[in-house]
Order: C-alpha cells, then sequence, then structure tokens
C-alpha cells in the first residue's frame, strides 16, 4: 500500500484521509518497512487527477444500438477511460501481442518515471483531448485549468 506523509518538525504524519485511514490499522507498537521517495509534484499530480475526474464526469460512453457486446453490458470505467485519455494525449508506447498485432498502452505517471516537465506537458494535452473530445462548452485550457483548481480547494 502507498500512502502519503508529511514532514511536521521531526515526525512524519497522514498527509490525507487515506494515510490516516491506515495508520490507524496498525498497531501501537508495530514496525513498519518504508521506502521514502519525494514525490515530484504531489499538489500537481492531485491536480492531475482532479483534471481525469473532472472530464469523467463530464463524458458518457456512445450508447450501442444493442446493449451487449458478446452477451455482455459494457461499463463505465475510470481507469479505462485515464488509459484512452493519455492515449489521446500522446502518452503511451507500443507493444506486440502473441499474435503479432501491435497494441497502444497509456504509460505510467508515477512519480518515478516522470519529470516534472514532462508531467506538466502531458496535464496540457489531456486539457485539450478533453476540449476537443468531451467539454462542449468550454472555451480553451485556461478556462478548464481555473474550473480544475476551484475543484481542489474543495478536496
Amino acid at each position: 500500500m502507498k500512502i502519503y506523509l508529511l514532514k511536521a518538525g521531526s515526525c512524519l504524519v497522514p498527509h490525507d484521509q487515506a494515510a490516516e485511514d491506515y495508520l490507524r490499522k496498525v498497531k501501537v507498537g508495530a514496525v513498519l518497512s518504508v521506502d521514502i521517495k519525494q514525490p515530484r509534484n504531489y499538489k500537481f499530480h492531485k491536480k492531475y487527477y482532479a483534471l481525469l475526474n473532472f472530464l469523467y464526469d463530464h463524458w458518457e460512453p456512445e450508447v450501442l444500438e444493442d446493449p451487449r457486446w458478446k452477451g455482455i453490458v459494457p461499463e463505465k470505467s475510470f481507469d479505462r477511460f485515464r488509459a484512452d485519455i493519455q492515449i489521446l494525449a500522446g502518452h503511451y508506447e507500443a507493444k506486440y501481442r502473441i499474435d503479432g498485432s501491435v497494441r497502444i498502452e497509456s504509460k505510467s505517471v508515477s512519480f518515478a518515471r516522470m519529470t516534472d516537465k514532462s508531467f506538466e506537458e502531458l496535464y496540457s494535452a489531456v486539457i485539450d483531448v478533453g476540449l476537443k473530445h468531451i467539454l462542449v462548452g468550454y472555451d480553451d485550457a485556461d478556462q478548464v485549468d481555473r474550473v480544475v483548481m476551484e475543484l481542489i480547494q474543495f478536496t
């Protein structure tokens, strides 16, 4: 499990509710092994996911004529949406499949795999994809960024 901690004096304290909930479950006196890494820019990472959630909330998949695909009813999925948005934003890699065809997969946005600059470029590209495919009625990237900043203030 990954949690985020905040340095307070010489102590580490939970940064968010998820970290606090996890640490409450750990018995007093228990020893934990921790691999400490300072994230790229945690606030910007949260902003990126706020953008993705905003876009996801505004996205409605096209309804199929027959609501079933091979007997299964497709569901809206945030993980699939996130991957597709990143692919459309150009953040992907191509991999061979066993049958020789090529599959496009979104790249990781983990702190260890992206610099601040490349993450900012991805954020900007995702806004552009959102404006093109989802956000009818929004004029430009600055307007979307302002909305995302307002959303972050409420979390």
